[in-house]
C-alpha cells in the first residue's frame, strides 16, 4: 500500500469545506452505511471528492492503520458487486497522511454517462447531500434525459456481441492496467466481466434495452464493426513542412481507440523532436508528455456521431488538432479558471485505467507546464467551440536541411553543422567520411526522438546489427552517447554534452 504526504491539492479540498462535489466521512474503524449513498450521488450527478479520516468540520481525524487496508478493498469490492453498486463502477482510493502520521483514504469518483443505484435506491446530489430519488419518476425521467441526450458513447447496440471485439486488445489492456495497479481487478476477469466493470455493457432501465454500447466497440471493436457504426469515423494525422499544399507524410487512421492511441504517438515521435530535459533527477520527454496529453483527449473528448473528421496536423512551428466537440463554454481555455467537463467519461475513465490519461483536468495544466520547457516559452493554445481547436508551439521544425552530404528531417542548419563539427573534432582520423555522416544522422536521430534502439538503427540506416554496434562504440567513446535499460529493449540516448551543441544552434 503506498502512501504519500497531502498533497497541496486535496488540502486545497479539505479547506474548501464539504459542498455539492466534496464529502467528509470520519471513517476510522470502518466504512460508513452512507458512503455509497454518496459514491452513487457522485456518479449520478456531477462527480466529486470523497475523503474518509475527516470530520464534517474538515479536521483530520485519521484512519487507523491497521483499517485502512480493510476499507480500501470495501470500496474497490463492492464498487464492482452488482448488487451494491448498479452499474458497477471501478474506482481507485488513494492513501495519504499527514504530517502528524494520520492517514486519510481519497477516493476521486468522476461524472457517470449512467444513472446508478445502490442496493436498490438511486441518489442524486446537491448543496445539502445525497437524497434519495428512488420514488421521484419526475426527477428520476430529467436524470436518465440528461445522461442519455448528453452522452452517446452510451448508446446501446444490442446485437452487438463479444465476438465483434479483437480479442488481442483484452491481453493489451490488462497488461497496461497492471503496470498502474498489480493487483488490478480486470486481471482476473473474464472479457465481458471487463467490459461491464468499465461500464461498456448496460442495460437501459427506461426501455429495459440492454447491450454493448458505442464506447466499448471504439475501445475494442475490430475495424469492420466500428466503420459499420460509425462510418465517417477517422483521424487524419499530416504532416506539411515543405509542401504546404499538400502534405509530405500522412496516417489516415480508422481503427480501434487504443490502436489510434499508439498510431498518433508514433506519428508525432517520427516527426517531431524531442528536447533535453531533466526532473527530479530523471531524464524526462517534455514531447511525449505534452502529446500523450493532446492525442489522450482527442480521443476522449470527442464527439463521436458528428461526421467531421478529426485532425492532428503538424506544420513547421506547430501542431494543431481539430475534434468535434460538445462546447461546455466558448473560446479561450485558460488553465487558471477553467473547469473541466467530462465529454465522454466513460472513455475518459478507461483511459485513466489503463495509464493513458491523468485527472480530468490534468491535460491542460500538464500541457501548459512542459510547453515551457519544451519550446522555451511559447504557450500552447486551447480553444472550444463546436469544433475545438489545440494548438502546440514546437521547437526548430525546418524544412529539410542538407549540408555536407547529410540529408535531415526536423533539425535546423545550425544544429545539423553543430553536431557535424562535434563528430569531425571528436573522432579519430581513421574513421572514414561515410561513417562520419552517418554518426551525425544517428545523433540527430537519436535527439530527435529522444533515443533509438538498436533494432530502430539498423532499420532506419539499412545497416548490420554489428554496424550499429561499432557505430555506438565510436559514439560513447567521444562521449555522445550512452546506452539506457535493459539489453532488449534499451535506448541509445544523447548525452547533454552533445544536446547542448544542438540547443545553442
Amino acid at each position: 500500500m503506498k502512501v504519500e504526504q497531502i498533497p497541496d491539492k486535496i488540502t486545497a479540498i479539505i479547506r474548501k469545506g464539504e459542498g455539492i462535489d466534496i464529502e467528509f466521512k470520519t471513517a476510522q474503524f470502518e466504512l460508513s452505511r452512507d458512503t455509497f449513498d454518496s459514491i452513487c450521488a457522485f456518479l449520478n450527478r456531477n462527480g466529486g471528492h470523497l475523503l474518509l479520516g475527516i470530520d464534517d468540520d474538515g479536521q483530520i481525524q485519521g484512519v487507523i492503520d491497521d483499517c485502512v487496508q480493510p476499507i480500501i478493498d470495501g470500496i474497490v469490492i463492492n464498487a464492482n458487486n452488482p448488487q451494491k453498486l448498479n452499474p458497477p463502477f471501478y474506482l481507485s482510493p488513494k492513501v495519504y497522511e499527514d504530517k502528524n502520521g494520520k492517514k486519510i483514504i481519497y477516493v476521486f469518483i468522476p461524472e457517470s454517462s449512467q444513472v446508478h443505484n445502490t442496493v436498490g435506491k438511486i441518489f442524486d446530489r446537491n448543496e445539502d447531500g445525497d437524497f434519495d430519488v428512488t420514488r421521484n419518476n419526475e426527477h428520476l425521467a430529467q436524470l436518465y434525459s440528461l445522461k442519455k441526450t448528453t452522452y452517446s458513447e452510451n448508446k446501446i447496440y444490442p446485437y452487438l456481441t463479444i465476438d465483434d471485439f479483437v480479442d488481442d486488445l483484452f491481453h493489451r489492456v490488462r497488461s497496461l492496467a497492471s503496470s498502474q495497479r498489480p493487483d488490478h481487478s480486470w486481471l482476473e476477469m473474464s472479457n465481458k466481466e471487463l467490459l461491464k466493470s468499465a461500464s461498456l455493457y448496460r442495460k437501459d432501465f427506461q426501455t429495459g434495452e440492454e447491450g454493448f454500447t458505442l464506447a466499448s466497440a471504439l475501445l475494442f471493436g475490430k475495424d469492420e464493426v466500428i466503420h459499420n457504426i460509425v462510418p465517417h469515423y477517422r483521424i487524419d494525422a499530416i504532416l506539411r513542412e515543405s509542401n504546404v499544399d499538400r502534405y509530405d507524410d500522412r496516417d489516415d487512421i480508422r481503427t480501434n481507440l487504443i490502436d489510434s492511441y499508439d498510431r498518433l504517438m508514433a506519428f508525432t515521435r517520427k516527426h517531431l523532436p524531442d528536447v533535453f530535459y531533466q526532473e527530479d533527477d530523471h531524464r524526462i520527454s517534455p514531447r511525449d508528455i505534452i502529446f500523450r496529453e493532446v492525442v489522450g483527449n482527442m480521443l476522449i473528448h470527442r464527439e463521436y456521431n458528428n461526421a467531421y473528421p478529426a485532425k492532428f496536423i503538424i506544420e513547421q512551428e506547430r501542431v494543431v488538432t481539430e475534434n468535434w466537440n460538445r462546447p461546455h463554454g466558448l473560446g479561450n481555455i485558460d488553465p487558471e479558471f477553467f473547469s473541466p467537463y467530462p465529454k465522454n467519461p466513460v472513455i475518459a475513465k478507461f483511459f485513466r485505467e489503463i495509464g493513458r490519461a491523468e485527472e480530468l483536468g490534468s491535460g491542460v495544466r500538464n500541457t501548459h507546464k512542459y510547453c515551457e520547457v519544451y519550446t522555451k516559452g511559447r504557450r500552447p493554445e486551447f480553444i472550444e467551440g463546436d469544433v475545438f481547436v489545440t494548438t502546440i508551439p514546437i521547437p526548430f521544425i525546418d524544412t529539410v536541411t542538407k549540408i555536407g552530404g547529410v540529408r535531415i528531417e526536423g533539425a535546423t542548419e545550425g544544429a545539423v553543422k553543430g553536431v557535424i563539427d562535434a563528430v569531425n573534432d571528436a573522432v579519430n582520423d581513421a574513421v572514414g567520411d561515410a561513417v562520419r555522416k552517418r554518426l551525425v544522422k544517428e545523433l540527430l536521430l537519436m535527439i530527435k526522438q529522444g533515443g533509438i534502439t538498436l533494432e530502430e538503427t539498423k532499420n532506419e540506416f539499412n545497416i548490420e546489427r554489428a554496424t550499429v554496434q561499432r557505430d555506438m562504440k565510436i559514439l560513447k567513446e567521444i562521449g555522445f552517447v550512452n546506452f539506457i535499460g535493459s539489453p532488449k529493449s534499451g535506448k541509445y540516448m544523447a548525452t547533454p554534452k552533445i544536446i547542448s551543441i544542438v540547443e545553442k544552434r
